[in-house]
């Protein structure tokens, strides 16, 4: 599993290490790290030109200790400083020393930028807030445009590494090399989008392991862990059962979408109930159809409601009355009361919403925007008000527990293709399918949106994509999970 921790984590298992290391020690050890990624991505180090931007930081101070690693094997290498009379004094004279040289001319060093064959962003470090200050946009702005790849040091300088917000102008780099600990604003988007490739350089902070991380992603391995396996005595109904709860006459494909989710997510069997019986039927003829409604459609383990579901507010509120877990989606996010959702909450009784984020900002009474720019600060608003595990799609897809406390899970998996309609009703589908056969509320949404982001990209290879050939290619994504595994 990826781990990523706060600013203030990291800081204070930096302040451990140095305090047994010799001086400077933990500096040198990230500039040979960052030197090394930069020499991979010239690929030939001798006559290249090299430009390093930096700040009155530390991050400054790794960028000058790289940039003369880089110098004495024959990079044409030269520092713009931002803050002249707060450089690092250290990683200064090392660059001088092996031939590199610094830049005052603003002028010059935009026309340097835009030339080099490589970038190094080293103006602000982990602990910056807001966008970048006016003096450094035309350098970051000149990099953009630039032949150059750009390599940031830790973090792109604009972002925050807390929250992954981008408060202003930011560089936007080709690749980040960060140190000892991934940070939160490298795996959640806006930020994550600024950062390019992410190459971590371990530097001996072993003591971050030992806290509480602030997001976390799961691997192929951690989700193949998660899996619901049926064993040699399984039946359909050992396995579980699923029921859906979905659709009306003006949207029956709402249906149709989330059993096809639902039928390749783990459960045993598919229970709908639903005016949309006939087209679930005749696309797959063995889901066990109902016309009784929620209460009496037969045992499950688990509800999905809401997808396609209109006005039909009764249908919502009796899934949600029933003591099993219960996944809430699209039209049932609306109608769901506050008040029955917290209520199963703390019953003890799990709840997963799925909302995208004009949903999620509806029910947080704020913009959109506001949710796009926030996602870790949204998800965990949802989660704590409505005592529900949230699920909040989006470009990174992020799942909070109920209350909003822990780590937060962030998808690494996707593609921009999945932005069709319908996908979200087979994620809700495969989502209930899992809670049903027995994963918790985090898991169930972790492992869904997982697999339904590989599926997607199965099925795009680069072209746009049906939310039914999404759903075609779930099997398909976890065979490549479970065979990782094996």
């Amino acid at each position: 599993m990826r781990t990523a921790y706060s600013v203030e984590t990291v800081r204070a298992a930096e302040r451990e290490l140095m305090a047994r290391l010799p001086e400077g020690a933990l500096m040198q050890r990230a500039a040979a790290g960052l030197a090394a990624a930069c020499a991979d991505v010239l690929g030939r180090v001798y006559g290249s030109r090299v430009v390093l931007l930096v700040g009155s930081g530390d991050n400054g101070g790794d960028a000058l200790y790289a940039g003369a690693r880089l110098a004495r094997r024959g990079a044409g290498v030269r520092a713009v400083l931002l803050a002249p009379g707060r450089a690092h004094a250290g990683g200064l004279a090392a660059l001088r020393r092996a031939g590199g040289s610094v830049v005052s001319d603003a002028g010059a060093a935009v026309e340097l930028v835009e030339q080099a064959d490589l970038v190094v962003d080293g103006i602000v470090g982990i602990g910056g807030k807001g966008g970048l200050r006016e003096n450094a946009v035309p350098l970051a702005e000149a990099a953009r445009r630039g032949r150059g790849v750009v390599v940031a040091v830790d973090l792109p300088s604009g972002v925050d590494a807390d929250t992954g917000e981008v408060r202003g102008a930011a560089v936007r780099a080709d690749v980040t090399v960060t140190f000892g600990a991934y940070k939160p604003g490298l795996l959640i988007d806006p930020a994550r989008e600024y950062a390019g490739v992410v190459r971590f350089v371990g530097i001996g902070l072993e003591t971050v392991g030992v806290r509480a991380p602030e997001v976390e992603a799961l691997q192929h391995a951690d989700v193949a862990r998660l899996l619901p396996v049926p064993g040699a005595e399984s039946d359909k109904y050992r396995r579980g059962v699923v029921g859906v709860a979905a659709g009306s006459a003006r949207y029956p494909g709402a249906a149709v979408l989330a059993v096809g989710g639902a039928l390749r997510g783990g459960a045993g069997a598919v229970r709908y109930v639903g005016p949309a019986g006939g087209a679930v039927l005749a696309r797959y003829p063995e889901t066990l159809v109902s016309e009784r409604g929620p209460a009496r459609a037969g045992r499950v383990q688990a509800w999905v409601v809401g997808p396609g579901a209109g006005d039909d507010a009764a249908t919502v509120g009796e899934v949600l009355a029933a003591d099993v877990p219960v996944l809430i989606d699209a039209d049932g996010l609306r109608l769901a009361e506050v008040g029955a959702v917290r209520g199963r909450g703390l019953r003890g009784v799990p709840t997963l919403m799925t909302p995208h984020a004009g949903e999620a900002a509806a029910l947080l009474g704020v913009e959109r925007e506001e949710v796009e720019s926030g996602r870790l600060a949204a998800v965990r608003e949802l989660a704590a008000r409505y005592e529900a595990a949230v699920l909040l799609k989006g470009s990174t897809t992020v799942v909070a527990e109920a209350g909003g406390g822990g780590a937060v899970r962030v998808n690494p998996t996707g593609t921009p293709w999945l932005a069709t309609a319908g996908s979200g009703d087979v994620l809700s589908g495969l989502g209930g399918s899992l809670l049903a056969a027995g994963l918790s509320a985090v898991d169930a949404g972790s492992v869904a949106a997982y697999l339904h982001g590989l599926a997607g990209r199965f099925a795009a290879e680069g072209a746009p994509v049906a939310a039914e050939d999404v759903a075609g290619r779930i099997a398909e994504a976890w065979r490549s999970v479970v065979g990782a595994r094996g």
